[in-house]
């Protein structure tokens, strides 16, 4: 009886420890969102959860306020972080981050329950796209968040997992931002692979199409260190105007031959998901 009940418990108790578990709370629970004293980022981040945030109650607090309640489970923060990669020499990107409060907070951020963190912008000169696709990350978070609890594979394969999308997307437009595509993607590139429904036009254009909500379009989105170093990592996205749903997410080692951008086998990978 004992050596048949010890797998059974032990079995229980890797369940009962699962994201899935720990983070069925959420929606009960409020979620402080964090500010950051900028007041341009504040102001957006402001404005957009008032008119998007619907899956628990929320409340804007202070980085201090932020410190004194970050070692309670009775609430979840939105905040916005710098992650510094091993091989770096400083934190090269922001991310927005969803943690869950906890005692393991004394011992830093790193420690805290991640539900999602979404690659936001470089930490030095950012271009400002963050704010015409800070409303679809919020989505993005919210969405995420929602899968995380009702499947343990949502919650632990990430982002990337939304590529499976990618097939989806036959019928639509994809604009990528001619400053998104590494140097791979040159004319003759273009030519080779691209068809009729996949444009490159400058950053502002494509912004156009995120922030007029178009349908039926994808729209590519960046994030990489200003001054990106052999050992930092370039985060590529595709996600659609109209819903902020993510149709493409990975990322990728910079090193001396690779750059910053979507690659040829991003591309091609693309490509092949939409059955050209």
């Amino acid at each position: 009886m004992i050596s048949v009940a010890l797998p059974l418990l032990a079995g229980a108790q890797a369940q009962i420890n699962t994201k899935k578990i720990k983070i069925e709370d959420f929606t009960r629970k409020i979620t402080k969102v964090v500010l950051t004293g900028n007041e341009f980022h504040d102001s957006s981040l402001r404005d957009e959860i008032a008119a998007r945030w619907r899956i628990s109650p929320y409340e804007f607090c202070s980085a201090e306020e932020f410190n004194s309640l970050k070692e309670s489970e009775d609430y979840y923060f939105l905040l916005t972080v710098s992650g510094k990669f091993r091989k770096e020499n400083g934190p090269g990107l922001m991310f927005l981050s969803l943690v869950k409060g906890g005692k393991n907070a004394a011992a830093g951020i790193n420690e805290m329950l991640e539900i999602i963190s979404v690659p936001l912008c470089p930490t030095e000169n950012p271009s400002g796209r963050e704010a015409v696709f800070l409303p679809a990350f919020i989505d993005i978070i919210q969405q995420y968040t929602l899968d995380s609890m009702e499947r343990d594979l949502s919650g632990y394969t990430g982002l990337s997992n939304y590529t499976l999308n990618m097939p989806k997307s036959g019928g639509m437009d994809i604009i990528f931002a001619e400053e998104d595509l590494s140097s791979e993607i040159t004319r003759n590139f273009r030519d080779l692979h691209f068809d009729s429904s996949l444009y490159v036009t400058d950053e502002d254009s494509a912004d156009e199409y995120m922030t007029d909500n178009a349908p039926n379009t994808l729209v590519s989105y960046v994030v990489t260190p200003d001054d990106p170093q052999p050992g930092s990592y370039c985060y590529k996205m595709i996600i659609s105007a109209e819903t902020h749903q993510v149709y493409y997410y990975r990322r990728h080692r910079i090193t001396k031959k690779t750059g910053p951008g979507f690659l040829a086998e991003d591309l091609k990978r693309i490509i092949s998901y939409r059955g050209h």
